[in-house]
């Protein structure tokens, strides 16, 4: 049976001495659908570090050499990767040990492999997924009217179009969240960071100014949006 649904794929780390412990634990969690490496000591795991990226890391403590311990806290100076030890020991002492150096969980030996697998999941799950980077275009086009992103420049063909000082706060505030409604009350503290003092009520006359310079027609606009409820929503092509 799989015991890792919905976290399979996930690159594993094992760090044990004992080869036929690690020989168990290789196989059993690549049955569980986990991309497995091994690493016999600290030394050979800070080599498949150096090469390799890894979603979590199970370590033993009790190591020739350096320890497990020793390790972890060296690793937490520039990684962040999930660390759950494995101990001989179930001293209460220990475990607090374990977790100020850095580990994120900690299972005494002999332990059943199936637990092993619902910790490496259980860890799993509390870890941020990155969001991706989204680069925003450098100039968002609606119809025949360009505005360039990074030099704040609204353009009607070769033609620039002057923008007031909350115009163009109201066009950076828009095109940093296109696609997204952006309240009245979010408007008027976006435009104060941008040092334009305003109310509410100003900025549904701004919206109808800025609409001038954007809609061919004004009164049934395409692009600057009301979203009923919601406040008001820049939509280029």
């Amino acid at each position: 049976m799989n015991l890792s649904p919905g976290l399979t794929d996930a690159h594993i780390l094992i760090v044990d001495d004992d080869e036929r412990i690690r020989g168990l634990l290789q196989k059993f969690l690549a049955r569980n659908g986990f991309f497995v490496s091994a690493a016999r000591d600290a030394a050979h795991a800070r080599r498949l570090l150096a090469g390799l990226e890894f979603d979590m890391i199970v370590l033993d403590v009790m190591m020739p050499d350096e320890d497990g311990l020793s390790l972890t806290r060296d690793l937490r100076k520039t990684l962040t990767t999930p660390i759950l030890l494995l101990t001989a020991k179930s001293e209460s002492n220990e475990r607090i040990n374990g977790l100020e150096a850095g580990a994120d969980d900690y299972l005494t030996k002999p332990f059943e492999p199936k637990e092993l697998v619902l910790r490496i999941n259980s860890i799993l799950r509390r870890v941020p997924k990155e969001e991706p980077v989204v680069t925003p275009p450098k100039t968002l086009q609606m119809g025949e009217i360009r505005y360039d992103v990074t030099r704040g420049e609204l353009w009607n063909g070769e033609a620039l179009v002057k923008l007031t000082a909350t115009e163009a706060a109201l066009m950076r505030i828009f095109s940093a969240a296109t696609h997204s409604p952006v309240s009245r009350a979010k408007l008027v503290e976006d435009l104060a960071r941008n040092g334009v003092q305003s109310q509410e009520r100003a900025v549904d006359v701004q919206i109808t100014r800025l609409r001038r310079k954007l809609e061919t027609d004004p009164k049934m606009p395409r692009y600057l949006q009301t979203v009923r409820g919601s406040g008001y929503m820049l939509s280029p092509d």
